[in-house]
C-alpha cells in the first residue's frame, strides 16, 4: 500500500477502508457502516472499562494494561450500558487495534457531539509520550480516557466518542499557500481574512440572533445523557442560554461550560481538511473546541453547507475571564487530503452539523 501514499495527505474515505481490507486496522466485531467519515474513522468503545486514581500517560517502552494494574480502581462491565460520573476518570480498551503502514501516522480528537457534551477524551497507545498520536508504524492496542465534566453520561460498547485521522507526509498548508486556496475558494466569510501562524483566524459571536440569544452554559446537577439517544432530551433540562450584553461582551465563570459560535461562517472545500487550534497557546486562559475536526465539505455549497459556522465549546481555566465581541479564540489549520473521499460531510451522509449556526449537540430537542 506505501506506494499510494507517495505524494502525503491526510486520508480519505475509501483508503481508510482500504486499511481495513489490508489488516492495519482490525476489531474483533464488524465495523459500523456509518464508522468511516470523510476524512476520519469512528473509534468504539470495548466491552469493559476502568475507573481509575488519575489520569496518566504510559510512557516510553510501556504498556496501558501495565499502568491499568498500577492505578485502576475497578472494572465494570458495558455489555449492558454504565453510567460514568463526573469529576472521575475512566479508561475503556477500544474495538479498534492498529498494525499501521510504516509510513502513515494518526492522530484523534473528540467527535463533535461528545466535546459539545464537555466530555474530556484523550486517545491512549502503548508506549504513548503524548496524548491523542500515533507514530508511524504503530502496531498495537487503543485506549480512550474519559473523563465527563458537565453531565453524567451513559455509555455502552460501541460507543463512538472519539475519532481518528491518518495522515502521511506533511499535508500542512503554509500561509501563502492558505492565502492562495482563500482567494479561490472562500475559506471564510470574514471581511478580510486574519491569516496568521499557520491557520486562518476565527472569532467570537457575542452579538447573537434577533433574540439575543449568544448561547448556552451547562446546568449542574441534571440528569443522565444517553450519548447513543438523538433528540432526546429537552434543552432547558441541561442548558441555560446565554444573552447578549450591552457592552458585548461574556465573563466566563472557571466552574462553567459554554457553547458559543463562531462569527465568521468557514468553508472546508473538498481536496482539503481543517482542524481547530489554539489561537495562542500562550494564552492560556480558557479553551476552546475540544472538536477539531472539521471534515471536507464542510460549509461547502454544494454538500448543503453555506453558511456553516464553528460552534465553539469554552471553558475557562482557573480565574474568570471577559470575552468580548469580535476577539480572535482560535485558527482553523488547513490540509491536503491525499484524494477526494467518495463522500462529502453534509449532504452524502446527513451530518449533524452541516449549515448550522449555534447548535447544541444532536441530543437535545
Amino acid at each position: 500500500m506505501s506506494d499510494t501514499y507517495a505524494q502525503g495527505g491526510i486520508l480519505p474515505d475509501q483508503e481508510i477502508a482500504g486499511l481495513f481490507a489490508a489488516g492495519a486496522i482490525a476489531s474483533p466485531i464488524e465495523r459500523d457502516g456509518d464508522q468511516i467519515q470523510p476524512a476520519s474513522l469512528d473509534l468504539r468503545l470495548g466491552p469493559k472499562a476502568y475507573r481509575v486514581r488519575a489520569s496518566f500517560l504510559p510512557g516510553q517502552g510501556q504498556s496501558v494494561v501495565d499502568k491499568l494494574d498500577r492505578f485502576s480502581l475497578h472494572e465494570f462491565s458495558l455489555a449492558d450500558g454504565a453510567v460514568l460520573e463526573t469529576g472521575c476518570v475512566y479508561v475503556v480498551p477500544l474495538l479498534e487495534s492498529f498494525r499501521l503502514p510504516a509510513d502513515i501516522r494518526a492522530t484523534a480528537n473528540p467527535k463533535s457531539s461528545t466535546g459539545r457534551l464537555d466530555i474530556f477524551t484523550r486517545v491512549l497507545a502503548d508506549g504513548a509520550q503524548e496524548f491523542d498520536k500515533l507514530p508511524a508504524g504503530y502496531d498495537g492496542p487503543l485506549y480512550l480516557e474519559i473523563s465527563p465534566r458537565t453531565f453524567p453520561i451513559l455509555v455502552r460498547q460501541g460507543s463512538r466518542l472519539s475519532q481518528i485521522r491518518f495522515r502521511s507526509g506533511e499535508p500542512l498548508l503554509n500561509e501563502a499557500e492558505l492565502a492562495a486556496l482563500h482567494g479561490e475558494q472562500v475559506l471564510t466569510t470574514a471581511a478580510e481574512a486574519n491569516i496568521s501562524g499557520g491557520g486562518i483566524a476565527l472569532s467570537i459571536d457575542l452579538v447573537g440572533n434577533q433574540d439575543g440569544l449568544v448561547g448556552y452554559r451547562g446546568k449542574r446537577h441534571t440528569g443522565v445523557v444517553d450519548v447513543d439517544r438523538r433528540g432526546a432530551y429537552a434543552l432547558t433540562d441541561f442548558w441555560e442560554p446565554v444573552l447578549r450584553s450591552k457592552a458585548g461582551e461574556l465573563v466566563l465563570d472557571p466552574d462553567e461550560f459554554y457553547i458559543l459560535v463562531s462569527k465568521e461562517a468557514v468553508h472546508v472545500p473538498p481536496a482539503f481538511a481543517a482542524e481547530m487550534t489554539p489561537f495562542d497557546p500562550l494564552v492560556g486562559e480558557f479553551r476552546v473546541h475540544y472538536a477539531g475536526f472539521f471534515d471536507p465539505g464542510f460549509g461547502h455549497s454544494a454538500a448543503g453547507g453555506s453558511g456553516s459556522r464553528a460552534v465553539l465549546e469554552v471553558r475557562s481555566h482557573d480565574v474568570p475571564f471577559i470575552l468580548e465581541d469580535g476577539q480572535i479564540v482560535g485558527r482553523l489549520v488547513y490540509e491536503r487530503m491525499q484524494a477526494l473521499p467518495e463522500k462529502l460531510y453534509g449532504s452524502d451522509l446527513k451530518s449533524n452539523y452541516q449549515a448550522q449556526g449555534l447548535k447544541l449537540s444532536k441530543h437535545f430537542v
